[in-house]
């Protein structure tokens, strides 16, 4: 039996080595190939991109998906979910997974007037070439920025914006999106905060009406989350608790 888990782990660490080879050779063949061929450039839609451009290319190919979590409202919604749960006084249901799945289409939905703004004023044309990649970037962020102006409190624009040291005459359109979102994040958190904490309170009632039954009666050693879960639930689902959250978070938004 010793002899077999040796064995097993064996192979494990072979494994794990020849992994470790092969990426560790990628990763050469894809930095140190294109800096060998005399500054190459890689031909797309007709223009030269250089070795640095790929590789910035793709660092904000990898942080894109953290970015547009942080310009959109997912962080309000993914909150609020993760409140709902433990308000309900459920441990993992609905899962992680359920929760992200919801919060993303929620997202999409609520974000589809910016996205098609994107689509139609700057990627489209970027497709066809009518515009550079600078404008691109340009013409994207817009519409996000001012998504996030309209859902951003004016005091964490200002508490951003002296501490970014920008200048008070500067137009609030005008803003660099490094100071939008922070401030923008700032809201988004107080607001998901907010909401959570109104949630809490039903069931927080509930737990207290149920808890002072149990103490008076004398059962003290009954959990009191055993008996208030069912009531709580009951409470949810009368109330078509997952339509009226929708919708308070669907209509929170300004777009």
């Amino acid at each position: 039996m010793m002899e077999n888990n040796r064995e097993k782990s064996r192979k494990k660490r072979k494994m794990a080595r020849k992994i470790l080879l092969s990426v560790t050779v990628s990763l050469a063949f894809l930095l140190f190939v294109p800096m060998q061929a005399s500054a190459a450039t890689v031909g797309i839609n007709g223009k030269g991109m250089n070795t640095l451009q790929i590789i910035e290319m793709l660092a904000v190919l990898a942080l894109l998906p953290s970015i547009l979590i942080m310009t959109s409202c997912f962080t309000r919604i993914v909150i609020v979910m993760s409140f709902l749960r433990n308000a309900l006084g459920l441990q993992n249901t609905p899962p992680n997974q359920i929760i992200i799945g919801i919060s993303l289409m929620l997202t999409l939905f609520i974000m589809s007037p910016v996205t098609a703004k994107i689509n139609t004023e700057a990627y489209q044309p970027y497709k066809e070439s009518k515009i550079t990649q600078q404008e691109f970037v340009q013409k994207a962020t817009e519409p996000l920025k001012e998504f996030m102006l309209k859902n951003t409190k004016k005091e964490d624009l200002n508490l951003f914006r002296n501490l970014g040291k920008v200048k008070s005459s500067t137009q609030v359109k005008d803003l660099p999106i490094t100071v939008v979102t922070p401030a923008f994040m700032s809201s988004e958190l107080k607001r998901a905060f907010i909401i959570g904490f109104l949630l809490y309170i039903p069931f927080l009632i509930i737990d207290m009406i149920v808890s002072s039954t149990l103490m008076s009666i004398g059962m003290v050693m009954l959990p009191p989350n055993m008996i208030s879960l069912p009531f709580k639930l009951l409470l949810f689902i009368l109330v078509d608790g997952w339509d009226l959250l929708f919708k308070t978070l669907v209509t929170s938004f300004n777009l």
